[in-house]
């Protein structure tokens, strides 16, 4: 694993799996570019999983599996004239049947909700591969009955154009070839070349929208490592703002770290748009407040500016949302947003802080910890409960250690899928060192026991935990958990 100066130095425009949904997508550009095509596929070919299925390796996580699969499968359909790919299909079909055949399961198994846009995506999807007779007209099934949730929500969409600036365009391949008029075409590409910074959509803008768009095509070639490609690229914002997070835990740093961490923050800080915060990328158009709220904390603890506003004007009546139009609130940016108005002086009884703690009361589970829409595990979230809300309300931060070490393993790790990961044990440990850190108690070899195994179980590869249209996993953001787990 990297040190703290090499991770530093590594930052630059995000390092991130490569994903099949995205991968598929570009699969499709065989009559546009055969080269970046044919590497694609061959990806593809490649990370087909043990039952058939495409996705993330290690978790299951249902809508992942869905979109991924029936994304491969039209790919290969498309494209593929090997026996080989004719098997894999046939592969991925009986992989399918059996996700759709225990959807109920698979969805309860999924508590943190769907991938980005999946009643958009997936039903788009399902109506291309019965087109394509890869699978039966699904009627009333579980992947039939998407379609009407589609209708609805497109529905919702008439008589807005989305472009570049609305969160949406991340999605647009949702629109298929039968909505392309809710896409204001001409306005949704980003300066460099891609449409919402996604490989998928800037592969559909490419095929179906403006066929052989040399912008977005050198956009994809850009963001291609051996054929395949991320679920977002560049996240050079967000890499950069999470990272500095887990640093903030810490003191004392060397000067070269400290001279590193500067230049940093020199970074965020040209990049900062005042009454409106940051997006996740420096090419991008979209916003957001949970980058926002990251990057202010982040500036705002090594000793930078940021005005209030920006976090501000995304409150609603009775939490802060994410971005415009989402179905659903998020514990994740309420929480960061609580730690960043913290660092800004905001006391416990101001009425933006105890919005964010009703919030918190509402969506905690009865054991004592929540999920969040941004990651799987619910370790990832509950630990930042506890990080950030310490000052404000020690009982609630009780409840999510109590949790916490009721669930670890008797190796002294955590993992909620079954088996351990750094990544879930890092967060624990945060928790755990802070809460004692405090002067709060933690029973006796608890830290000690997660520590040893941490520490000999750091290296990647990691799981795929983060959710964005699919899984995915970003190696550094994991890495500077995992070291300030160590180091705190």
């Amino acid at each position: 694993m990297r040190t703290m100066i090499e991770l530093l130095r590594d930052m630059s425009l995000g390092t991130m799996s490569n994903t099949a949904y995205d991968t598929a997508w570009v699969a499709r550009l065989g009559d546009i570019d055969h080269d970046m095509s044919s590497h694609a596929l061959e990806w593809i070919g490649e990370n087909q999983l043990h039952d058939g299925s495409w996705g993330a390796r290690n978790v299951y996580y249902y809508h992942d599996r869905v979109v991924s699969t029936l994304s491969a499968m039209i790919a290969l359909t498309h494209q593929g004239r090997r026996a080989r790919d004719k098997k894999q299909i046939e592969n991925g079909l009986l992989a399918l049947e059996q996700i759709t055949d225990n959807a109920t399961q698979g969805l309860s198994s999924a508590p943190s909700g769907p991938t980005v846009g999946f009643e958009l995506i997936a039903p788009t999807l399902v109506a291309e591969a019965e087109k394509l007779g890869i699978i039966k007209q699904q009627g009333d099934r579980i992947l039939g009955r998407l379609k009407k949730l589609r209708e609805i929500k497109m529905a919702k969409l008439a008589g807005l154009k989305i472009n570049r600036h609305i969160t949406a365009v991340f999605s647009a391949e949702m629109a298929g070839t039968d909505s392309t008029n809710l896409l204001d075409i001409d306005h949704l590409q980003e300066p460099n070349g891609s449409v919402g910074c996604s490989p998928s959509s800037t592969a559909y803008f490419a095929r179906y929208l403006k066929p052989g768009d040399e912008k977005a095509l050198n956009y994809l070639k850009s963001t291609s490592k051996d054929g395949g490609v991320p679920n977002f690229a560049p996240f050079d914002i967000f890499e950069r703002c999470w990272v500095l997070w887990n640093l903030s835990l810490l003191d004392n740093f060397k000067p070269e770290e400290t001279a590193l961490i500067e230049s940093h923050m020199d970074y965020l800080s040209q990049r900062w748009v005042p009454k409106t915060g940051i997006g996740f990328a420096s090419d991008c158009a979209m916003y957001d407040s949970d980058d926002t709220s990251v990057t202010q904390r982040v500036l705002l603890r090594f000793g930078r500016e940021a005005d209030i506003e920006s976090i501000l004007s995304y409150e609603e009546e009775k939490y802060f949302r994410c971005v415009q139009h989402e179905a659903s609130p998020s514990v994740g940016v309420n929480i960061h947003i609580l730690g960043a108005l913290k660092l800004a002086g905001f006391d416990r009884d101001h009425p933006s802080i105890q919005k964010i703690l009703n919030f918190l009361r509402e969506t905690r589970n009865e054991g004592g910890y929540w999920f969040d829409k941004w990651h799987v595990s619910p370790y990832y979230i509950t630990s930042h409960v506890v990080i950030e809300c310490l000052e404000y309300d020690l009982q609630l931060c009780q409840g999510a250690i109590d949790w916490i070490l009721k669930n670890q393993s008797a190796n002294g790790a955590w993992g909620y899928f079954g088996f351990p990961t750094a990544e879930e044990t890092a967060f624990c440990l945060q928790a755990l060192k802070i809460w004692r850190r405090n002067g709060n108690p933690v029973p006796e070899g608890r830290i000690e026991m997660a520590s040893m195994w941490l520490s000999e179980n750091a290296k990647p590869p990691y799981p795929w935990m983060w959710i964005a249209k699919t899984l995915y996993y970003p190696e550094l953001i994991i890495q500077s958990s995992i070291m300030t787990a160590l180091a705190l």
